[in-house]
């Protein structure tokens, strides 16, 4: 089948995740967008684009239902998209949305080291996903307002997030609590139990978009994305796919979850093209064990096998506890964003590669 038609299709029908409130699920398409139209020059990417963020963002450049006292690092990612928008159209508002954003940052709380908190609600925690919800922004954002100090800093924050939560056979730990008081943390590390493939995942990408963003800073993480991607490349099962929960194949109900499996062939194929790593052999066999997942659902295709969420606490009532079981537990949902964004980066990726081949 034709991929892009497939991308097409799905942002032509798409519905913002939240009822339209700015997040980081609808960011993950809008940056998918950018990633399609730069890739392949055609406007229709740049057609959904405007459609679905000029909903959002005003004439003025107020972001509709974005509350930045809220400190929800998860809020930033989605402004990655202002930064092409702003260049392809001149339209003032992104730029203007854009220092809203880094506004939240600038007061955004940090714990003692350095490091935002998650979110406010999620006091004195670092997770995974928030180093790639937060920090590429910030440094690209650095880039175009001329100030390496906000660029140095989101570095420092990478380096002390990745000590913190290092974890086994060269993998990181989803969660980290500072304050040694949520349940699920380690009374002694403060991590969480377990190594979930997404959160490696939001890691693995926020290591090679760093690096691609400053291919030439003495700081960016190219020996840290290296490691990891040749971690990640260890756990890849035959099938060209990786777990829910990496490290434990024999743990019952584990299964090959496609979100993970597209942020890691994203971040094998854009690692090898930026050097980091020898070949993109791993990532082109998992992009087609992914579209081996694309499957007939109520009438269109599909990718199946996405976990639709996880997280770490209390959350509409329940606790999750960030043990292994906990992940397998969580419930699937065919062609959720967060398996289709990465998707379609990989998918970027995979273009590139062919037009240099």
């Amino acid at each position: 089948m034709d991929l892009l038609d497939y991308f097409d299709a799905y942002a032509r029908d798409y519905r913002a995740y939240k009822g339209g409130r700015w997040c980081y699920e609808d960011g993950l398409l809008y940056l998918a967008l950018v990633r399609l139209h730069r890739t392949t020059g055609e406007a229709r990417w740049l057609a959904h684009l405007r459609r679905l963020v000029d909903a959002q963002v005003t004439p003025d450049g107020t972001i509709r239902d974005y509350k930045a006292h809220e400190y929800n690092i998860d809020n930033i990612l989605a402004g990655r998209c202002l930064f092409h928008l702003a260049d392809t159209t001149g339209d003032a508002r992104y730029e203007a949305a854009a220092d809203l954003l880094a506004g939240q940052l600038a007061s955004h709380p940090r714990i003692p080291a350095g490091n935002y908190w998650h979110k406010q609600r999620y006091p004195n925690q670092v997770w995974l996903d928030g180093l790639y919800m937060g920090l590429p922004f910030q440094v690209e954002y650095g880039l175009r307002r001329g100030n390496d100090a906000l660029v140095q800093d989101a570095l420092s924050q990478v380096e002390t997030a990745l000590a913190f939560t290092k974890g086994p056979a060269g993998l990181y730990i989803h969660g980290y609590d500072d304050a040694r008081q949520q349940p699920w943390a380690d009374p002694e590390t403060g991590l969480s139990p377990a190594v979930w493939a997404r959160a490696v995942g939001w890691l693995a990408m926020a290591l090679v978009d760093l690096v691609d963003l400053i291919p030439n800073d003495p700081r960016a993480p190219r020996d840290a994305a290296r490691d990891l991607l040749e971690a990640v490349i260890a756990h890849q099962r035959p099938s060209g796919l990786w777990h829910q929960v990496m490290c434990m194949p024999d743990l019952k109900g584990n299964y090959e979850e496609s979100s993970a499996s597209a942020m890691f062939a994203y971040a094998i194929l854009k690692g090898a093209r930026l050097g980091l790593i020898p070949d993109a052999s791993d990532g082109h066999r998992a992009m087609t064990a992914l579209e081996a997942k694309l499957a007939p659902v109520d009438g269109r295709l599909q990718l199946t096998d996405i976990c639709c969420v996880a997280g770490l606490g209390g959350f509409d009532g329940v606790y999750r506890d960030g043990t292994p079981e906990y992940y397998v537990s969580e419930r699937i949902q065919p062609d959720d964003i967060k398996g289709v964004g990465p998707f379609a980066y990989a998918l970027t990726e995979r273009l590139r590669a062919s037009a240099l081949a």
